[in-house]
């Protein structure tokens, strides 16, 4: 068993736990976060990025602090959406694997609330929500969080932003005398009116080791290019790191429909989501992207959250986020449990100047990515061309009678006589298609 960890005060069943998955060092969080909430009353604010940790941080101590004589709802953990949920309650029943008397129940949107309401008459200790599945429950009398003693917000920042106002509503449900952790990515005004709104004057503030933690492991870069080139640079990109698993952002659901639309088109092994899907068809596609069946994966910010795939090589921004925090959570995403990983930025002209904002907000360098040239991409164009022959499904509707007239036409060439042929059709047509766009002559006056 981690001497670390039981150093800490884990317990040992706990501890049985982490030996079973394999845990052994606990991380700069888990280390400040731990005993404080072990030990001390206070409520504590908990700056860590992504990838640092916080479940087991917040998750440890509070599986041991619950009374399970105690039969009412005693901690609360909210996450913004509900992928993010999902994770940490899997987590959290990893953690009790041999803690069998303690009870966890997940209760977040975008799945039928019956179930959940029939789940709640059962003894539940920890309660995994979403604040607005958690509102509409509350209302309905189906959760008593009068008796809770631990509030636990996670990745707060963007709860603030988001769910201001159902997160308002369960705190007046819940008692004064809680203790609140609250874990969160960045530090923006939102955040510090909420600790000074709703938590203790004398909170405890510890912070991970945001000089390397954060960042450790991912290379910031950026390449700047004109609109109508964007996407076969991100084409081209993505063909260079084919079998790898990556996340692009875009801003909008509508940017998200559309680039998944191009992937899908030039047969990229990929998968888009957003908050307008039905969460059935979110579930399968992250569980396709968790489990390895698509290798890229389009998303909105919020969407995203609760993506914990260790194996995520890149992430691309093919919209510069508004917000530092976005960027954050973002490149968040990749050189997760100590792995390398690259934050690549696709940027027009006039959004180079921004670069500098965003290095001196987060203490960070990007450097630049070396745009591919025009015969690259040329070559590149190609290779996808190929790529969707390759993976063109036969038509059985054409008639044996034409296919086999066809046939006659190409019967004395050699596999690779007939690939070059093709491909310099291909070049062919390529080269006219170019020439169509110059400017048309004008015609000559009689």
């Amino acid at each position: 068993m981690s001497r670390e960890f039981s150093n800490l005060g884990i317990s040992k069943p706990l501890l049985q736990s982490l030996v079973d998955l394999q845990i052994s060092v606990p991380t700069d969080i888990q280390k400040k976060t731990i005993p404080l909430i072990l030990n001390k009353t206070k409520d504590v604010v908990a700056l860590a990025k992504t990838g640092t940790g916080k479940t087991a941080a917040f998750g440890l101590p509070l599986l041991q602090l619950i009374d399970v004589e105690n039969t009412n709802v005693q901690a609360l953990i909210l996450a913004p959406t509900r992928e993010l949920g999902q994770q940490i309650y899997t987590n959290l029943v990893s953690f009790a694997a041999h803690s069998t008397s303690v009870s966890i129940a997940a209760i977040c949107g975008g799945i039928p609330i019956k179930p959940q309401i029939e789940r709640l008459k059962d003894t539940t200790h920890i309660v995994v929500a979403t604040p607005g599945r958690l509102v509409d429950l509350i209302k309905r009398g189906a959760i008593d969080v009068k008796n809770v003693k631990y509030l636990v917000l996670d990745e707060a920042d963007e709860m603030v932003s988001a769910l201001k106002d159902d997160l308002g509503i369960i705190i007046k449900a819940i008692p004064k005398s809680r203790k609140t952790l609250l874990f969160t990515a960045t530090m923006p005004g939102t955040i510090k009116q909420l600790v000074q709104n709703y938590m203790s004057k004398d909170v405890e503030q510890v912070e991970a080791d945001m000089s390397t933690v954060g960042h450790q492991g991912i290379d910031h870069q950026y390449v700047v290019v004109e609109p109508i080139e964007k996407l076969e640079v991100l084409l081209h990109f993505l063909n260079s790191r084919e079998g790898e698993r990556g996340i692009i952002f875009c801003k909008t659901k509508a940017a998200v429909n559309k680039l998944g639309k191009n992937l899908a088109i030039n047969k990229f092994s990929s998968g888009a989501i957003h908050g307008s899907l039905t969460q059935g068809i979110r579930d399968r596609i992250m569980g396709q992207f968790r489990e390895g069946f698509i290798n890229v994966l389009v998303a909105t910010d919020l969407a995203a959250r609760g993506i914990d795939v260790k194996e995520v090589s890149y992430v691309v921004n093919y919209h510069l986020p508004d917000t530092y925090e976005a960027y954050v959570h973002r490149s968040g995403r990749t050189a997760r449990a100590g792995a390398k990983g690259l934050s690549l930025t696709i940027l027009q002209k006039e959004e180079v100047e921004d670069i500098a904002d965003f290095e001196d907000e987060l203490d960070l360098v990007f450097n630049e990515f070396k745009k591919a040239d025009a015969q690259s991409i040329e070559e590149n164009n190609g290779l996808l061309w190929a790529k969707k022959i390759f993976k063109t499904k036969p038509n059985r509707a054409i008639s044996q009678e034409f296919r086999e007239k066809v046939q006659t036409v190409f019967h004395h060439l050699t596999k690779e006589e007939l690939v070059d042929k093709v491909l310099a059709n291909y070049l062919e047509q390529t080269s006219l298609g170019q020439s169509k766009t110059e400017a048309p002559k004008k015609k000559k006056k009689k």
